[in-house]
Order: structure tokens, then sequence, then C-alpha cells
């Protein structure tokens, strides 16, 4: 039995209140029990961020939209939050329980204004898909075409800003925000427009029609259309699409071949969009692309589009090419520009980018194809992590990129899943200077 959601903004407001307090005391109770020790005592203090972690994330779980979308953002951002709070988070990638079906039936007709029947000659009772913001059901339109029906849950929108500072308020009185205020304001800032966007079904049909316009000479990029009729703000009809879940992908169905083949298209996909489309599908994760056995690849999902500004794709193309080239006082220099270097700080130990792009280079060090179901470069990032604490003045989270790192860090997983072997040096060279 699915649980009745809390919509109203006042239930909203009280149960992230009640978690704000209970965070709150928590962080006082080991902030005074700190006092009394010797030595910081490191398990003690990780353990405390586990508890509060866990319950914000079953808080943000349990009240879906806006702050289990942050919550998923920052599940993925490991400059924003300690990991201990990333790692609980990373569930919310995962979990989202479906909404009673009643509630998704009132929602399409109260947005249509006709009843279920006069719309669909069937909607399927099961959801499609569940996410933070919605549920996607399978649905025939009368004239017998296969649909989608994307339907916003009740009360998501309304309460997007109050979820949002109220989230807010806890991180900070968990002591979990561990940043500037200004950085903060911005971070928040930029998560809180791709929210509106995203919340915004006639947003989402008009990225999906932009997106198609500019993948359509590539016949193997397959992007769901729009049905006008049937879509409104809070719900959003398409045309079935259907492809295998990269879980589907099994060796009966794609060779090593058409695996390569997926991999450079997704590549091409991703670079095509960041340099050339300066605009990018801002969601990249397993559940919003599919794939077919002749190496076509679905996308679906487009509320988080991300529109780059040039100056930035151009800062990120620069960044790319000092760092290929070893040129660090280059690199330092497009990080300020990025938004990522804070400026007024001294520049960085070189030894420290090197053993950065050491790390991060290996995909693209030579033409021999990489083979990424053997990828551990992910490990090695996060061995590294503790060194980030050295020069945490000298850097913040960079607010206008912080899409297209998501975006590369979605893909690499991905292209690992798949088991993709191809070496990508010679095509991203292509992209850096042209």
């Amino acid at each position: 039995m699915a649980k009745k959601p809390v919509t109203s903004r006042s239930g909203r407001f009280f149960k992230l209140a009640g978690m704000t307090a209970s965070v709150a005391s928590q962080y006082a109770g080991q902030k005074a029990r700190n006092m009394f020790r010797s030595v910081d005592d490191e398990s003690a203090r990780s353990e405390n961020y586990t508890r509060m972690a866990g319950q914000i994330a079953d808080t943000l779980g349990e009240l879906k939209g806006a702050v289990m979308k942050v919550g998923q953002i920052a599940s993925q951002t490991q400059d924003f939050l300690p990991k201990e709070f990333s790692e609980a988070l990373e569930k919310l990638q995962k979990e989202a329980p479906p909404m009673p079906f009643d509630v998704i039936l009132e929602q399409i007709e109260t947005e249509l204004g006709k009843p279920v029947s006069e719309l669909y000659e069937y909607l399927q009772e099961t959801p499609y898909a569940s996410a933070s913001i919605g549920q996607v059901h399978r649905a025939r339109l009368h004239n017998g075409t296969d649909v989608i029906v994307k339907v916003q849950y009740p009360g998501v929108d309304k309460s997007c800003d109050s979820d949002l500072k109220q989230l807010r308020l806890a991180l900070k009185l968990g002591g979990l925000l561990k940043m500037p205020k200004e950085t903060v304001d911005l971070l928040f800032g930029e998560i809180r427009e791709r929210l509106q966007e995203e919340l915004d079904y006639e947003n989402e049909a008009q990225n999906l029609k932009i997106f198609h316009e500019f993948h359509k000479k590539q016949p193997w990029v397959v992007i769901p259309r729009v049905v006008d009729s049937h879509s409104t703000r809070r719900v959003l009809t398409l045309e079935l699409e259907e492809g295998d879940h990269i879980s589907k992908v099994t060796p009966e169905q794609y060779s090593q071949e058409t695996l390569n083949l997926i991999g450079h298209r997704i590549f091409t996909i991703m670079a095509d969009q960041l340099f050339r489309f300066q605009c990018i599908h801002g969601d990249p994760h397993a559940g919003n692309f599919a794939y077919r056995p002749d190496g076509t690849i679905v996308m679906y999902d487009f509320g988080c589009v991300k529109k780059l500004k040039p100056e930035i794709v151009e800062a990120y193309r620069k960044a790319l090419i000092s760092a290929l080239e070893e040129d660090y006082a280059g690199l330092d220099q497009h990080l300020i520009d990025l938004g990522a270097r804070v400026s007024n700080q001294p520049a960085i130990d070189e030894a420290y980018y090197a053993m950065w792009r050491d790390i991060l280079i290996v995909p693209f060090a030579d033409d021999e194809p990489y083979n990424f179901a053997e990828a551990d470069i992910h490990k090695h990032v996060a061995a590294k992590t503790s060194t980030i604490f050295k020069y945490l003045d000298a850097f913040k989270p960079p607010v206008e990129s912080i899409f297209i790192d998501r975006m590369i860090a979605g893909h690499y997983w991905m292209l690992k899943r798949l088991g993709v072997q191809a070496a990508f040096k010679g095509e991203l060279e292509k992209y850096l200077r042209s």
C-alpha cells in the first residue's frame, strides 16, 4: 500500500522543521561532547554525521519533491557535503516509492480538464517509473498511439522555495555546510533555478523539441516526441520509445563491438552538447538512458537542462587543454575563470594539479582502447579526497559548471556499467582544437 503523501505546504514545513530541530540538537550535543575531549575524535564525528544524514535522507525520500532532488544532486557533488551525507543520499537515486494511483488520476484530470477515460484508451496503474518530483505511467491514446504519461506530484511546485529554505537551515544547523555564505547562496540559487525549470513540464516539452532538432542528423539518438494535446505544466504525454535499461544490456544481445559503438556515441552526444550546442542534458543517470541492440541510444527526461554561458564552455575547454599539456599555471587561471578557484588565494602547488591530472587523464592518455569495465578512477579519486582539505580555502564549488561535472561523472558510470572498450583521445582532441 503506497503511503499517503505529505502534499500541503504546512505539512511539509512541519515535517522538515522537526527534522531540522533534531539535527540541530544532535550537532549541539556533539559540539558539547567535543569540548571535553583531549583530541578530535574522527570516528565519533563520522558516526554523528551518519546518524544525521540517515535521518535527513529518510525525510527527503518520504517528502519527495524539491528536497529529494537536492539530495540527489548533493549525493553527486563531493565538495558540497561530508561523505557520510553523500553516501546516505545515494539511495535517493534509486528509491522513490510510488504515489497512490487515485492521487495520480486526480492530478491528470485536474490538469487536462477531462476524465482519464476520455483522454486515454487505458492508463496502467503500476508506474512505469518513479522519480523525485513525479512518476510515469504507460498509456495508449484512443488513436492507438502508445505513450507514457509523466505526472507531477501534487503540491511539489508550490512548496519548492520553502522546502529549499528549510533544507538549507537543516544543513547549516547540523554543521554540514562547510562553505562561505556567498558560495552557498550561489549553489542553492543554481539548484533552485534548475528545479523551477524541471517543475515546469511545458519547459521540458520545449527542451525535448530543441534537443530533437539538435540531434536530427544523428538517427541513432532517439528522443521521445511530445503529444501537445495531452500535455500541460504538470502533465507531460510523450510517444513511447522503448529500449533496454542498462541492467538488461546482456552479452546475448549486445556484442562487445556494439557496446564499443554505443560508448563512442555516448561520448559524441556528451561532447556535442557541451562544446557545440552549449546546452546539456543535466540529469545523466542510468534511468534516463536506454539502449537497443542496433546501437541506438534513447534519451529520457529533459526537465533538467543547463544552458551554458559561452565563456564557461571556453574556460572549460582551455582548462582541459592545459591539463593535457601539463600547463598547470594555465590550468590555475582557467579554473579561476570557471569559478572553481578563489582568485585572491595563492597559486596551487603544481604537484597537486599533476596528481589529479594523472588520475583523471587515464581514458585519454593514449590511442589504445581503455577498458571501462575495469575503470577504477572513482577509487583513486576517493583515496585522494582527504588532500582537498589542505586547499579548502582555495577552491569553491564551480556553480556555473556544476552540471558539466555531473554530466561527465554520470557518463563515466554508464561507460563502466556497459563495459565499453574505446579510445577517446583523438575524439577529445578534435573537440578541443575545433
